[in-house]
């Protein structure tokens, strides 16, 4: 199996386990780390594209991913911001009870 292919499976994986993290949790800070892992299995798949693809030189794969972790930094920190003021106001973090930001 080629080192591309190992690359993209690690990827999917890690993006398949940031995604259930991200469905199946009940609670807030873990819905943003699962939101995190798929960010990162994002980051794998351009650095694997790059790294594997027809000109490495250019350094346009490193650039994305730069990128998409300043991203990943400011929604990391929105998010938290978000669930602190939640808890303040509500005393919990876990989505089902927070019915009054149903709309």
């Amino acid at each position: 199996m080629s080192p591309l292919k190992l690359h993209l499976l690690l990827a999917a994986a890690l993006f398949a386990v940031g995604l259930a993290g991200a469905l199946t949790r009940r609670h807030a800070i873990l819905v943003l780390i699962g939101i995190e892992l798929m960010l990162n299995a994002a980051n794998l798949n351009l650095l694997a594209f790059w790294r594997y693809g027809p000109n490495p030189e250019a350094l346009n794969g490193p650039l994305f991913v730069l990128f998409t972790i300043a991203v990943a930094a400011a929604e990391a920190a929105v998010g938290l911001a978000l669930i602190i003021a939640i808890h303040r106001r509500y005393r919990t973090t876990r989505i089902e009870e927070i019915r009054r930001l149903h709309g």
